[in-house]
This record gives C-alpha cells, sequence and structure tokens, in this order.
C-alpha cells in the first residue's frame, strides 16, 4: 500500500547491502508480506525463532501476528518500502509486555541474507526502547544453546545468559530496563 501523493510512508529507512527497507509497526495489512517473508527462511531460520520446527504461517496466524495487542504487544519489521507491489517483511522484532510483572519477553528473527549488517541489533535496540516506553522492568527471551548468532546480539546489547535446568538446549537471556 502506498502513502498518498506527498506524504511519506511512516517509518525509517534503513539501508541493508541488498536494498533500502522500512522499519515500522506491523501493521494488520501485513499479512500478505509476512507470509513472503516467512515463506523465505530455512528450517533453522524458522526453528531458531519459534524454539522448534514449524513449516507453515497459515492464514489465521499471520493475520494474529500482524495484530499484536495495543494494550501490550509491540512488532517492529524491516519491510520493502514502497512502491515495492509485493512488499515482503524481512525481519520481525517483537515483544509482549506482561501487564502484571512489567516483564517484556521478546523474539526476533532476521532473514539470513540481512544477517551480519547490524539490522538485528537496530530491531533490538528499538525494540527495548519501546519496551521501556511501556513501563516494563526488563525484558527477556529464551534462546537455542546452538543459536551463537542472537546469544552474542543479547550479550553486546547488555543481557546476561542464565541455563534453563528444566531444558539445558535453552539459555534464557535477560536485561533489566532501569527508568
Amino acid at each position: 500500500m502506498q502513502a498518498p501523493t506527498g506524504t511519506k510512508p511512516l517509518g525509517e529507512r534503513v539501508q541493508s547491502s541488498a536494498g533500502d527497507l522500512l522499519l515500522r509497526p506491523i501493521r494488520r495489512d501485513d499479512v500478505a508480506a509476512l507470509r513472503r517473508g516467512f515463506a523465505r527462511l530455512s528450517a533453522e531460520e524458522v526453528r531458531f525463532r519459534f524454539l522448534h520446527p514449524v513449516t507453515d504461517l497459515p492464514d489465521d496466524m499471520a493475520r494474529a501476528l500482524c495484530e499484536p495487542d495495543p494494550r501490550c504487544g509491540i512488532a517492529l519489521v524491516l519491510i520493502d518500502p514502497p512502491p515495492a507491489s509485493a512488499p515482503e517483511i524481512h525481519a520481525v522484532a517483537r515483544a509482549h509486555v506482561d501487564p502484571a510483572t512489567l516483564c517484556a519477553e521478546f523474539a526476533l528473527i532476521v532473514q539470513q541474507r540481512y544477517t551480519g549488517q547490524g539490522l538485528g541489533s537496530l530491531l533490538m535496540q528499538r525494540l527495548i526502547a519501546a519496551c521501556r516506553t511501556r513501563g516494563a522492568v526488563e525484558i527477556w527471551g529464551d534462546v537455542l544453546v546452538e543459536n551463537g548468532a542472537m546469544l552474542e546480539l543479547c550479550e553486546h546489547l547488555g543481557f546476561t545468559r542464565r541455563t534453563q535446568w528444566s531444558d539445558r538446549g535453552i539459555v534464557r537471556v535477560n536485561l533489566p530496563l532501569p527508568p
């Protein structure tokens, strides 16, 4: 969907080795773009994000992912900018801020061809800032032990690691968010 003539698309232009992208909140009309992006992910990329194999992104699940609860959900995407005829989402960072504990659980996925360019770090920094704005006191996530790139990113951002006693294949990372 193009912005009306004379207006700028809402979001931030980001450069990548494959061209410009637009960083913005996910929208309900992003279902097709999310599904196109999901179709390009390798099985390993999907497993690293969902912590188990997922082979398909059904329309109802994609629709739910494109409509986070505005009271506690945050989802940022890197998408092809207008005037792309069939835009694709290339990266997603999302968080759910628990209203009772004010702790935010996060997830991040970046298509392989966009890794190593600082885009995951950029998305996480924006996500952390958005969680802080929502009053979150901590952000945390579960990461597979073999997902070295994600663990390295979290370490770079100041997260601490803790092995899960119930599942040695998962590391919990967390970052306090002082006001």
